[in-house]
């Protein structure tokens, strides 16, 4: 059996909890893309200022090292290798008022220990983007 073969590719629920609030978020944002779009893709990069920042964007494509999360009204895309630092996120959607709404990214370092940094890392904003310092 080759590596292909044996690579689990679906997600369940408790790899990557989703709020109810963040949820509906996601699905009323995916709803709004166009139909070119098949997924939200989530992301782990490097750098900032505490390390490892995540993120969130629409997707076209399905690699063959993704994992995925079907919620029924979308997908969530995520490659293997940032899955190994996200298995257990919960992502939230936080709505502060005035204008001041984003994704949360909780549980993001119980997986490998570490910590978060500055106050933001570890968040992001809607799927477009961000991490620490957005």
């Amino acid at each position: 059996m080759g590596a292909a073969e044996s690579f689990n590719t679906v997600l369940t629920p408790s790899d990557i909890i989703i709020s109810e609030t963040a949820a509906e978020k996601l699905k009323e944002l995916f709803a709004d893309v166009g139909d070119e779009m098949e997924a939200i893709r989530i992301f782990v990069s490097g750098g900032g200022c505490g390390g490892m920042s995540y993120g969130m964007t629409f997707s076209d494509e399905l690699s063959e090292y993704d994992c995925v999360l079907d919620a029924g009204d979308y997908r969530i895309y995520v490659d293997s290798v940032a899955l190994s630092y996200m298995r257990g996120v919960e992502i939230d959607f936080v709505d502060r008022g005035m204008g001041d709404a984003s994704f949360v990214f909780n549980n993001v370092f119980a997986a490998t220990g570490g910590s978060g940094g500055c106050g933001s890392c570890g968040s992001s904003s809607a799927p477009s983007g961000g991490g620490c310092g957005s």
